[in-house]
């Protein structure tokens, strides 16, 4: 049977996309270390997202942007991230587990798992892939703006976050919907 683990990551982080990841693993897949990708460190996820996606009978990671948060809220954001990831996969599985209390509208057999990206090796590989791609991106942007940190503290609302939001003001890639940036934008607009 053809079983898919689907996981995201950046549903917190006020700034850039939120990331899913959707993997079919083999049967005896042979990967050592598989967990959630937040009680990883860096440098192990890195490695381990290279062998899940040379090992990985498929994979895939999608996204749904800022703007797409904006528009339709992070949770129906999220699910329209896993549905893109399952969707472009080259093979169609036969089952989708999620990592969580809810499944994206798919036209595929889906299952909800809390806490599925600690226990199904298919979760944990695609909590993985979507975390390194999510960093890739905080990445991206501290090339492009390098006085927000967004390579120290991933784009999340840390004090030295919110100190940059307040002194520079939000990014285009900031998530307006989000309270601080929400509060950022009405700030500047005081003066």
């Amino acid at each position: 049977m053809l079983i898919c683990g689907v996981d995201e990551a950046g549903r917190g982080p006020l700034v850039g996309s939120v990331f899913a990841a959707a993997v079919i693993f083999p049967d005896n897949h042979g990967i050592v270390g598989l967990n959630d990708s937040k009680k990883l460190t860096e440098k192990h996820r890195d490695r381990l997202a290279l062998e899940i996606k040379a090992k990985a009978l498929a994979w895939r990671v999608a996204s749904a942007s800022s703007i797409e948060v904006d528009q339709l809220n992070i949770l129906q954001a999220t699910m329209l991230a896993m549905k893109r990831a399952v969707e472009t996969l080259h093979l169609t599985p036969e089952l989708v587990l999620v990592d969580g209390n809810r499944v994206p509208a798919i036209q595929v057999a889906a299952r909800a798992i809390i806490k599925g990206d600690a226990t199904e090796p298919a979760i944990s590989a695609a909590s993985i892939l979507a975390k390194v791609a999510r960093d890739a991106e905080a990445y991206q942007l501290d090339a492009l703006y390098p006085h927000y940190g967004f390579a120290k503290h991933k784009g999340y609302g840390t004090v030295v976050h919110l100190a940059a939001l307040a002194q520079f003001g939000p990014i285009a890639e900031h998530r307006v919907s989000f309270a601080p940036v929400k509060a950022a934008y009405a700030q500047r607009s005081l003066f």
